[in-house]
């Protein structure tokens, strides 16, 4: 890439190649100059260090699932769009778990956005079981964990008896939903 060419995004995508390629461990502003042809003090010039592109880069982690679980549940409603939502950050996770593993999942003024913008995407599928205001926050980091998890051990192979991953998380799903069916 020529440095003209470089700027904040395109620090960020090289980044992500970096994780996708070579693991989260890889992910140095050394490994990112050495991809865009550049000196590492060039970069400075975009970040301002490794804490703020792993910062943007969890940003845009956030966003892309965002986006995904967005898409998957426009047009559908209560049981159908929490197994939509629950299945679209699975298979972020799946096809990204190199990204995902080095996102930072405790709250980061630049992922603010990103997080507003999937927590209304989990509350507003929420609404259809009567979910609003503390309810809707319990059950959100009720769903948030559940995914979080399940994806977490799976990508990193936790799992280890013979039984199909995919019945497996067909199961929580249903667990979820009948959670969220059931009054309180």
């Amino acid at each position: 890439m020529a440095r003209t060419a470089l700027s904040t995004d395109a620090v960020v995508e090289i980044a992500l190649r970096v994780l996708d390629e070579d693991g989260p461990g890889a992910l140095t502003l050394s490994a990112v100059s050495g991809r865009a042809g550049v000196t590492t003090p060039s970069l400075y010039k975009h970040v301002s260090g490794l804490a703020e592109l792993r910062a943007l880069v969890s940003s845009r982690v956030m966003n892309d699932i965002a986006d995904r679980a967005g898409h998957a549940v426009l047009g559908r409603s209560a049981d159908e769009a929490i197994h939509a939502f629950m299945t679209a950050w699975r298979w972020y996770v799946q096809q990204y778990p190199h990204r995902y593993s080095a996102f930072i999942q405790s709250p980061e003024p630049r992922t603010a956005e990103a997080a507003t913008r999937l927590f209304d995407i989990i509350t507003a599928t929420l609404r259809a079981y009567g979910m609003e205001d503390s309810a809707a926050i319990h059950a959100a980091r009720c769903l948030r964990a559940a995914v979080h998890g399940f994806a977490v051990l799976e990508a990193q192979g936790a799992f280890g008896l013979p039984e199909k991953l995919d019945e497996s998380y067909d199961l929580l799903i249903q667990m979820m939903i009948t959670g969220l069916r059931t009054p309180r």
